[in-house]
Formats: C-alpha cells, sequence, structure tokens
C-alpha cells in the first residue's frame, strides 16, 4: 500500500475513494483521523465519511474538494463525527449515521441498507463492539468492492472495543466478505484485504481472551480490569494501559456472563 499522507493532502486510494488526513494525532487516533471522500469517476459530487473534529480548516478543505452530497459518520466518537455539523451547514448537505443524535435533514442508517450517492453504491453493515453504533460501509464500483471501517479495523494494531460479543461477530461478518476487499480505515494506512486482517483480529481476540482467563487464575475471579491489565499487558507501553483496561473490562464482562 502507499504512503501516508502529509495533513491537508488529498491522497487518491482507490478509482472512488480518497483520503484527507486530519491533523490531530495521538495514541488513539494514530496519524489522524482518515476522512474519506467517495466518488464515481465523472461523479460532480462526493460523499464524505467521518469529517474529524470539529477543526475548521481540515473541514474547510473537505468542503473546497467538490459539492457534497451525503455526509456518513461510522460511529459517536468525537474524533469522527464532531466535525459533522458544522460541514453540514457550510455544504448543505445531510447526516446519516445509526445513532438518530448525530442525524441532520436524514434518517438513521440500518443495518444492510444500499445507498446510492456519487455515482456509487454504498452498502451499510452494522459492526458494533468498539461503539454500539459502529458501521462498516461497503463501497461498489464496476463490480469491485471496497470497505470503510471506522474504528472497526485500524491500519495498524488494534481497536479499543466496548462489548466483546457483538465485536466478535461483526469481525465474522468481515472475515466473510470476498478476499481482496481492501480496507478503508479510520486511522492509519489503507489495508489489502478486510477479510484476512477481520480474521488476524479475531485470533487475536481469542488468544486475549486465553490470557485473561490464565490471568483470572492467578489473580482470583473478582480481579478488576486494571489488575488483570497489569499482568496480560505487561510488555506493553504503559501509555496504552489505559484504553487496554477498556477492552480488557469487555473481555470480563463477556467471560463472566458465559461462565467461562
Amino acid at each position: 500500500m502507499t504512503r501516508h499522507p502529509a495533513y491537508g493532502e488529498l491522497r487518491p486510494v482507490t478509482p472512488v475513494a480518497s483520503v484527507l488526513l486530519e491533523n490531530n494525532p495521538g495514541s488513539m487516533t494514530l496519524d489522524g483521523t482518515n476522512t474519506w471522500l467517495l466518488r464515481a469517476p465523472g461523479s460532480p459530487s462526493v460523499v464524505v465519511v467521518d469529517p474529524g473534529y470539529e477543526d475548521e480548516p481540515h473541514l474547510a478543505k473537505v468542503a473546497e474538494v467538490a459539492p457534497v452530497e451525503l455526509i456518513v459518520v461510522t460511529h459517536r466518537h468525537p474524533d469522527h463525527a464532531q466535525g459533522a455539523p458544522w460541514l453540514a451547514d457550510r455544504v448543505r448537505a445531510p447526516v446519516r449515521a445509526v445513532d438518530p443524535a448525530l442525524c441532520r435533514d436524514a434518517e438513521p442508517l440500518s443495518d444492510g441498507e444500499r445507498i446510492d450517492a456519487a455515482g456509487l453504491e454504498l452498502r451499510v453493515l452494522h459492526t458494533p463492539g468498539h461503539t454500539e453504533d459502529s458501521i462498516c460501509l461497503r463501497v461498489t464500483h464496476d463490480g469491485v468492492p471496497a470497505m470503510l471501517t471506522g474504528d472497526s479495523v485500524l491500519g495498524r494494531g488494534t481497536t479499543v472495543i466496548s462489548d466483546l460479543g457483538p465485536y466478535l461477530s461483526s469481525l465474522r461478518r468481515l472475515i466473510a466478505e470476498p478476499a481482496g476487499t481492501v480496507a478503508l480505515t479510520g486511522h492509519g494506512p489503507e489495508l489489502p484485504d478486510v477479510s484476512a486482517v477481520a480474521g488476524e483480529y479475531h485470533a487475536h481476540r481469542e488468544t486475549r481472551l486465553d490470557q485473561v482467563r490464565s490471568a483470572l487464575a492467578r489473580l482470583g475471579e473478582n480481579a478488576t480490569a486494571r489488575q488483570v491489565v497489569e499482568v496480560v499487558y505487561v510488555d506493553v507501553d504503559r501509555s496504552l494501559w489505559a484504553p487496554a483496561e477498556w477492552s480488557v473490562r469487555a473481555q470480563l464482562d463477556y467471560l463472566r456472563a458465559a461462565g467461562a
């Protein structure tokens, strides 16, 4: 895959998808938020996916690319959704998301829904786990699919989860995608095969579950998420322990609900 763009540089990734990287790097956002602009060749308008924070210089660059037909938000976190109202006001476009509170002048998205916009066919996959309202968005042109993954799959590393059972189910949906479907991620570089990386994520989660089970055997069934992190993530940079604790809490909830 090609290099990540400089901030403010619109970079084509596929014939129908270009990315504009927001200047908000961090431990949770990696290089920054990827704002995706989708349109078929020859389309006068674009679909914007994940405008990012209310970062006016970034959003102004998005607005300058082409008339915006639709804004889609993959989930509620502010590094993806906060800037949507500002952009909607600027370009006079509707905003759609699973969460009705994020929508503007449009209905909430539903699982399996087909959207025809900017000359493209978009298909909504509700993929809860990172958040309950997370979606992935399949974009198909000339029979060739790509998948916008939001934070369900990242360009490197693994994502924080809030609910493990639904997340494992979401990964299985992505594993079922055709081989070679490019993953257009919410943070980090694009990946060549969303099915393959979802399989790796699923295996990673199963390994982590085994590690958490072992930690509980050592620490006792009433161990806190923080205590488990200190055992399972001992070799991980401590700056990542806080988000790791969120994921471990989800794993503990999953194991305790299953009586495992």
